[in-house]
């Protein structure tokens, strides 16, 4: 764009960004933080949090509002080479603070849990699945992202038949979240003496990390508990307690099991968060629909169906079947390199 347009499509986002409306919210949590009551508060950890996300938006918005400026006086006064180079920093400036301005849904900003299962297909899918669960690994890295490798359970011959991650980053959610669904895959079969070409598919399932003062409320009685043991690798390894926990919430049928943590109590907890995450997704995508049928179109907001397939046999070809971006870089995607698909469905779910 030329760089009026860009002006006028920064002062455009700073109005829409509520920026003066944020800057009293930061104010106002940091008048509240110095009372001592504050810190006996039990929220008074998720306002920190919040101060310092509000913190780190305020600081792009007002560098976007004085490169904006900046380059208005450049064109002013005619300074072409400074006009370059600020236009190049602006344009930066303005992709980030948009891509924010876009990630603004209800659990956009939280942590995430991504989960990798493989569907039908045994060994064949399974081995897909090991490397759905690579891709993200690689992608998490490249992003310098802090995350958890939760843990797996490894498939009789090769793959994997679930892995799980948590990915503790600020608006891991919003990125991710327009990955879930179905990953197909196909290639010349490494597990076939002839190498025919075999179809597989793997399910990623992405779940917002909510605080404790979310407004996702679950009655005791309405759940189920059920404690097993872990299963082991034998000898000292055994878990000797029922320390696995498979957890049922009736209302909505909807069961979670856990059996990564040593302690019952671990497990536990995790079950909960997995409980809540997974009602949230609901009341996400119920929103998502109602929405979609006040602007009258048909677009599933589930998330739930086949979103891109990955082609290495005959040719080589990644392709989006929502945005239909494709790239014919295989292995790096593979490898990780996925901002092209997430970043392209950010903006394809606001249009």
């Amino acid at each position: 764009m030329d760089q009026n347009t860009l002006i006028e499509n920064c002062k455009k986002l700073l109005l829409d960004s509520r920026l003066l409306e944020k800057k009293a919210q930061i104010q106002t949590i940091e008048k509240e933080s110095e009372g001592e009551s504050f810190w006996r508060q039990e929220d008074s950890k998720a306002k920190m949090q919040l101060l310092s996300s509000l913190q780190k938006e305020v600081k792009v918005l007002e560098n976007l509002e004085r490169k904006s400026l900046d380059l208005q006086v450049a064109i002013e006064l005619d300074l072409d080479e400074d006009v370059v180079s600020i236009t190049r920093i602006l344009e930066k400036l303005f992709k980030e603070a948009e891509l924010k301005q876009y990630l603004s849904g209800k659990y956009d900003r939280s942590y995430a849990i991504l989960s990798i299962h493989p569907g039908q297909g045994g060994t064949e899918a399974m081995d897909w699945a090991e490397m759905i669960k690579r891709m993200y690994q690689r992608y998490f890295e490249r992003k310098n992202w802090k995350y958890r490798f939760v843990g797996e359970i490894r498939g009789e011959d090769a793959g994997i038949k679930e892995a799980v991650f948590e990915i503790e980053e600020e608006y891991a959610y919003g990125y991710l979240k327009g990955e879930q669904g179905t990953h197909r895959l196909v290639r010349q079969s490494p597990f076939n003496a002839d190498s025919l070409r075999q179809t597989s598919f793997a399910l990623v399932e992405v779940l917002p990390i909510l605080d404790q003062q979310n407004d996702i409320e679950i009655k005791d009685g309405d759940l189920q508990w059920n404690f097993t043991r872990a299963g082991g690798a034998g000898g000292q390894s055994v878990n000797k307690t029922s320390s696995a926990v498979e957890l049922t919430h009736v209302p909505s049928n909807i069961t979670v099991k856990c059996r990564e943590e040593r302690s019952q109590i671990q497990n536990r907890e995790r079950a909960m968060k997995m409980l809540k995450a997974k009602l949230a997704k609901i009341e996400e995508e119920r929103f998502e629909n109602e929405l979609q049928k006040a602007k009258g179109t048909h677009q599933n907001a589930s998330w739930g169906t086949q979103i891109r397939n990955y082609v290495l046999h005959p040719y080589q070809l990644v392709k989006d079947t929502r945005t239909e971006v494709e790239t014919n870089q295989t292995g790096e995607v593979l490898d990780g390199d996925l901002d092209q698909f997430v970043l392209s469905f950010i903006h394809y779910g606001k249009n």
